[in-house]
């Protein structure tokens, strides 16, 4: 029978529970699709800690290799290691991964060569398209010289090129903790660290796809509860927390205090376009703070305004020759990475920063938080067009507002602004508000959230992402 993809072959990657929804003969077909439509004669694939993982990559690498590419695992590795390998060896690669994903799923994140996305319209769908067919026909036959599998560590190749991107050659001694989630942040830590004046506080390091401890998904207040407290316990610099395949970082002060992503992306923006000599495009998505825009001209840089989405910013940081890109969920995509994302490299950049001077991180990333702001509040609807088109019909009283639909619907007036926009997986409207102060803030966000949470047969959802 015909494979079921489509509730596995999503816009950006490959997600889903293992083996309910996909197991290592769909991976295979994968493997052999990749290889089909990217014409690739050799291919690097690396994967995460989850106990699906070395089978279903192996599966994938068999597949690949039926086709006549040769292929280079690299074992374990974040995704951003996995990028790395892409665009040093300059190979299209597979890393098999969920993310944040609970311990049941497993996934693939795919790219071309030096890291180019592959996404819906930029072959994903022509690989979908190849696996259902051969499910149901059957695979092809193997060509007659399948290509050779071999091994290759790259960590700490993929750990000197991030250091040599930072100079923290002078930063004074500081003390942090990391909390890796029991994910791959547990295995590019230590060496990344390694020979660094840092007395590193290490929070589930173990790595453990069943994450016991708490989801490693960071942008949930509550997976970030341990880290605060041992913050402040160990009277620390500061914390930083991965995500599963650590390619994400969060970003904690010395008391215990979040800092958020559009601080770090305007702070990292500073640095970037200092070291490009004042000059530079960065690239950032619709929902960071207006902080990011404001801070990036102030440095001289010119910023560029895009819809939320990694291909998104991928392609706008490679039409624009961009130096540096970040989105509020902590994705920070750098040119000299290949415009590909590495939370590891924003996270040298705050140490950097960070141990440059003399203040605590708190006072350092002030200059860069300017406003109030909603953070991302999702509500169920039942039709997002609909409840869209109410908001913005009652917004239009407001006299010195202008809107845009880049993605959903944008209102914004000199005080504030909020953005509404659907999701494309699931019945939702996700909210972000932004205001000079947190009484409008507050004002704003209950009205937008009155108006379309509060009608017949709509429901409010628990806030979050």
């Amino acid at each position: 029978m015909t494979a079921d993809l489509s509730q596995l072959v999503k816009a950006y990657d490959v997600r889903g529970v293992v083996p309910d929804q996909w197991d290592e003969e769909l991976a295979a077909l994968f493997g052999a699709a990749f290889v089909e439509v990217t014409g690739a004669d050799a291919i690097v694939i690396g994967h995460d800690m989850r106990p699906t993982s070395p089978a279903l990559s192996g599966a994938f690498a068999r597949g690949a290799a039926g086709r006549g590419a040769d292929v280079t695992l690299i074992g374990l590795c974040s995704t951003d290691q996995l990028y790395y390998a892409s665009g040093a060896l300059d190979l299209p690669g597979a890393m098999f991964t969920a993310s944040h994903n609970p311990a049941q799923y497993n996934g693939i994140k795919m790219c071309r060569a030096g890291a180019a996305p592959v996404g819906q319209d930029t072959g994903l769908a022509e690989i979908r398209t190849l696996v259902e067919e051969w499910s149901e026909k059957g695979a092809p036959e193997p060509v007659a010289t399948p290509g050779k599998v071999t091994g290759r560590d790259t960590l700490t190749d993929y750990a000197a090129h991030l250091l040599s991107l930072v100079d923290l050659t002078e930063i004074r001694p500081l003390k942090v903790v990391v909390d890796a989630g029991n994910g791959m942040g547990g295995h590019t830590v230590p060496t990344v660290f390694a020979g660094l004046p840092v007395d590193l506080v290490p929070m589930y390091f173990d790595l453990d796809g069943s994450f016991p401890n708490h989801e490693a998904n960071p942008l949930d207040p509550a997976n970030i509860v341990d880290l605060q407290a041992r913050v402040v316990a160990e009277g620390a610099d500061l914390g930083l927390a991965f995500d599963g395949d650590a390619d994400r970082c969060f970003v904690v002060d010395e008391r215990g205090e979040g800092v958020s992503p559009s601080a770090i992306t305007a702070l990292v923006a500073a640095r970037e376009l200092a070291r490009n000599g004042g000059r530079g495009t960065i690239i950032h998505n619709l929902i960071t703070s207006h902080s990011v825009p404001e801070v990036v001209r102030e440095h001289g840089g010119t910023p560029v305004r895009t819809r939320v989405g990694h291909s998104f910013i991928k392609a706008e940081m490679a039409a624009h020759g961009a130096i540096f890109g970040g989105e509020h969920s902590a994705h920070y995509y750098f040119r000299d990475f290949w415009n590909a994302d590495t939370g590891m490299l924003a996270a040298l950049h705050v140490l950097a920063a960070l141990g440059g001077q003399p203040d605590p991180l708190s006072s350092l990333v002030a200059q860069y938080d300017r406003y109030a702001a909603s953070g991302e509040i999702n509500s169920t609807v039942t039709d997002q067009k609909a409840s869209t088109a109410k908001v913005a019909t009652a917004f239009t009283h407001e006299e010195t507002a202008t809107t845009d639909t880049l993605d959903g619907l944008t209102v914004t007036t000199p005080t504030w602004w909020f953005n509404l926009r659907p999701s494309n997986t699931e019945p939702l409207l996700r909210l972000n508000v932004e205001a000079k102060d947190e009484e409008t803030m507050r004002r704003v966000r209950d009205e937008v959230l009155t108006l379309i949470r509060f009608s017949p047969g709509e429901n409010p959802s628990p806030a979050g992402v």
